[in-house]
């Protein structure tokens, strides 16, 4: 059984797999970039389709080829709005992914960029009442921190995508602890503050974050 929700484009997720999440502030893909991604998608399309290639397989290949074009984007961008370069900030959203444990999902990696933030996780809820509440609630802390009561914080849209099997599962895992070292931020994954991948050493990568657990990762936050 698949659950469906929508806001602007329909999305159908198993229930009890592992999804990867991404979403970035407003204003943080310019429209210029945005326009980019649209011929690029326009271009992909138009492409003749490989043979021996589902329509489905073909829209999962062109989906990742363009969510890793906006990603290479974010990691470079100097300009547009990074509120998450705030430890604070930062902080809150990271604390946000821990607090969800267990209740609402299952926790396997997650790493808080400046402009962006990825998580994999397995939902225990419905994943639009998970992005709805991780988004607002962090969306009104934060603009509480920075006195900006109002501000429009994240982009309403999550690109989402659920795994396939165990080798894409430990590979995407890799992906969200590896970003900040991709972008140049720091030369190993564990030494990014706001990253799951600080806490491998006792954490084995691809199990779901025990719930009991949760205190030994918000110990480890900082002041």
């Amino acid at each position: 059984m698949r659950r469906v929700y929508q806001r602007h484009l329909p999305h159908q997720i198993p229930e009890g797999v592992p999804i990867f999440l991404t979403w970035n502030l407003k204003g943080a893909m310019p429209r210029t970039v945005l326009e980019r991604l649209e011929r690029e998608r326009v271009l992909l399309q138009r492409q003749p389709p490989r043979a021996g290639e589902s329509p489905r397989d073909r829209a999962l290949r062109e989906g990742k080829l363009l969510f890793a074009s906006a990603d290479r984007f974010l990691d470079s961008a100097t300009t547009g709005p990074r509120y998450l370069e705030d430890p604070a900030a930062a902080q809150i959203v990271e604390g946000a992914f821990l607090f969800g444990v267990a209740e609402r999902y299952e926790l396997f990696a997650w790493c808080v960029m400046a402009n962006h933030v990825h998580v994999l996780l397995t939902p225990r809820w419905e994943l639009a009442k998970i992005t709805q509440g991780i988004k607002g609630f962090t969306a009104c802390e934060i603009n509480r921190l920075h006195c900006l009561p109002g501000r429009t914080f994240w982009v309403d849209e999550s690109y989402d995508h659920w795994v396939r099997d165990e080798e894409e599962f430990l590979r995407i895992i890799d992906y969200i602890e590896n970003n900040p070292v991709k972008a140049g931020l720091c030369t190993r994954p564990e030494d990014w503050q706001w990253s799951s991948a600080r806490f491998r050493s006792w954490w084995p990568k691809g199990k779901a974050l025990p719930a009991d657990q949760v205190a030994r990762c918000t110990s480890a936050f900082p002041g």
